[in-house]
């Protein structure tokens, strides 16, 4: 899958986030814990999402249920 194109691809899954409390990045200004969010793409440690500024962001699996 082109990553150009996963904004307008179909969403995989949806996933709700846990919660943002990261120990090496801030990522409480794009995650906001108990809301549901769009997969547009996964891998092993990593899943792609629709974040709260509208873009694709990739995030560890941890955030999410």
């Amino acid at each position: 899958m082109d990553f150009k194109n996963w904004v307008t691809a179909p969403t995989l899954k949806k996933v709700v986030c846990q919660h943002a409390d990261a120990q090496k990045y801030v990522v409480t200004d794009v995650l906001t814990p108990g809301k549901e969010y769009e997969v547009k793409n996964e891998t092993e440690e990593f899943i792609f999402i629709i974040d709260n500024t509208g873009k694709v962001g990739g995030y560890y699996k941890t955030y999410f249920e």
